[in-house]
């Protein structure tokens, strides 16, 4: 790999490199976004995100995950992408030692319930019980199955899921490292509430045309200005690091998870 911002001169990375490059900063809390889209913004093909990504964008989505003390997801994707939860291998247990964090990070999913079956491999195939993020709404019977498959529930809201209380309850618990992994209508969502420090974003050398949606969906809002923290590339992957500018976060926006019930 080649960092060629913010340094003047292209020089190789090694894998220090990277990890201090895609750490997590010391604050009380830090929230970052993964996504890849194509050239032409494509976010999925076919339905998945997986066609799009390429072995650069996976060794950063794995850094990501691998120095979080948390993974963020919402409930569609989840499923759509059968995610299990996570499962490290001896590099990422070696990796998470030398930094001080918990063997596995837990997952914490969010819905309003819909979504979200009590037997998702999320839940039942993951490695430390699941954090389902939900609200008040979502009925009864629904939370407690949940709770007998392994997962701790946690309300945030009452028709909806409160982003800003889904993250303070993570923060509670001293998952500060925050890495979330999607969907759009989650990002969306989670920008809109001002709860976006960090969008780590490739470009995958692809064009796909079709009627793909893009890394962010919901209400339309006020634009959050941004700033460039770092750009690398690889095998013609670009490896994008953008800032939020806390000044110009809002401070509103809730959602139930991904599906289009923002």
């Amino acid at each position: 790999m080649h960092q060629i911002w913010p340094t003047e001169d292209a020089r190789p990375l090694d894998e220090d490199d990277l990890e201090r490059l895609y750490t997590y900063p010391l604050r009380p809390r830090w929230l970052a976004v993964n996504f890849v889209a194509s050239a032409d913004g494509a976010v999925e093909v076919g339905g998945l995100a997986r066609p799009l990504s390429t072995p650069p964008d996976r060794k950063v989505l794995q850094l990501g995950s691998d120095l979080a003390d948390v993974l963020l997801i919402g409930a569609t994707t989840a499923m759509v992408e059968g995610f299990r939860g996570v499962h490290p291998d001896r590099h990422t247990l070696a990796r998470r030692r030398r930094h001080d964090l918990a063997d596995t990070a837990p997952t914490a999913v969010v819905t309003s319930g819909r979504t979200l079956p009590p037997d998702a491999p999320v839940i039942t195939r993951a490695r430390v019980p699941t954090i389902v993020l939900t609200c008040a709404s979502a009925p009864a019977p629904t939370r407690r199955a949940w709770q007998d498959a392994g997962a701790e529930v946690v309300v945030a809201g009452e028709d909806t899921v409160d982003l800003a209380a889904a993250v303070a309850a993570l923060t509670r618990r001293g998952l500060r490292r925050i890495d979330c992994e999607g969907g759009p209508h989650l990002f969306g969502a989670l920008t809109a509430a001002g709860q976006v420090d960090e969008l780590r974003l490739t470009v995958s050398p692809l064009l796909t045309a079709g009627p793909a949606g893009r890394i962010a969906t919901g209400p339309p809002g006020r634009p959050t200005d941004l700033r460039l923290a770092s750009a690398v590339t690889e095998e013609d992957t670009l490896l994008l690091r953008y800032l939020t500018r806390p000044a110009d976060r809002p401070h509103q926006g809730r959602v139930v998870d991904d599906d289009g019930d923002a």
